[in-house]
């Protein structure tokens, strides 16, 4: 088969463009593929009082239902945990002053003494905790964020809004299963979408984990969702798109080539 100079531009051109596509869209198709999931998690779109995420598109999330005995609690903070769920992003490298962002949205059916939280960390490379970034609780009145009895925020974390009231209700959302839309006394609800910013002190290796767990019960679920989790920009555990396009471009050229050269024999 002979190809012209001509096709050979046009098929490369349209490479590029698909290559393009793939990059403007990244942040609009998180995935959590890579990522290492202890429990129940899944991505999913608007759903209930749970928004599209911030960039448009599906987010990630873990829930305490159907999650598993002893997982979910922060390492260190005692008292009566139950069941949970654990996800943690693939290694990712930060420079001094590299900027860690992600969106999180809690959400609860429990409320008054039943104080289910969650939470976002850094690990560094050997799975050591670096940093808490947030603790979120269902609580009565008030921010959830820190959560009472829970770690504060690490040093240097900026939340957006700085303010975390829980919008009241019994929230409407499926990874509660049977709990969506019901609400156990005061403190159930969800936060909204918030971010949280980061900028690293120290270079190095990290992984980011997201928990959420139950409290004294294994019953009126809570979850939490997360999306935009970049460093300096960049999807955390997601191939990027330009690579992908370039090695398309030369492999395309290289048949087509090769079909001219079988053609010109």
């Amino acid at each position: 088969m002979k190809v012209s100079n001509k096709r050979l531009r046009v098929y490369l051109a349209s490479v590029a463009a698909v290559g393009l596509l793939g990059f403007s869209g990244a942040s609009h198709a998180f995935s959590i593929a890579g990522w290492t999931c202890t429990g129940t998690c899944g991505t999913l779109g608007a759903d209930g009082v749970v928004t599209a995420s911030p960039f448009g598109g599906k987010y990630g999330y873990v829930t305490t239902n159907d999650g598993i005995s002893g997982v979910g609690a922060l390492p260190g903070v005692g008292g009566d945990p139950t069941n949970g769920t654990v996800i943690t992003s693939p290694l990712f490298s930060a420079d001094v002053g590299s900027e860690l962002s992600f969106f999180f949205n809690y959400v609860t059916s429990d409320g008054a003494g039943f104080a289910d939280y969650a939470w976002a960390r850094v690990l560094d490379s050997v799975g050591d905790e670096a940093l808490i970034l947030f603790t979120a609780r269902t609580i009565e009145d008030g921010d959830t964020v820190p959560g009472f009895g829970l770690p504060g925020l690490g040093a240097g974390v900026t939340l957006l809004p700085a303010s975390t009231p829980i919008i009241p209700g019994g929230p409407a959302w499926s990874p509660l299963g049977i709990w969506s839309g019901e609400c156990f006394a005061a403190g159930c609800g969800y936060t909204g979408w918030i971010q949280a910013l980061y900028t690293f002190t120290a270079a190095g290796n990290f992984r980011l984990q997201f928990g959420v767990t139950n409290w004294l019960d294994q019953g009126w679920d809570s979850g939490m969702a997360f999306d935009g989790t970049t460093i300096d920009g960049d999807p955390i555990g997601v191939p990027e798109p330009a690579p992908l396009a370039l090695l398309g471009l030369s492999l395309i050229a290289l048949r087509l080539l090769r079909s001219r050269g079988v053609a010109r024999g």
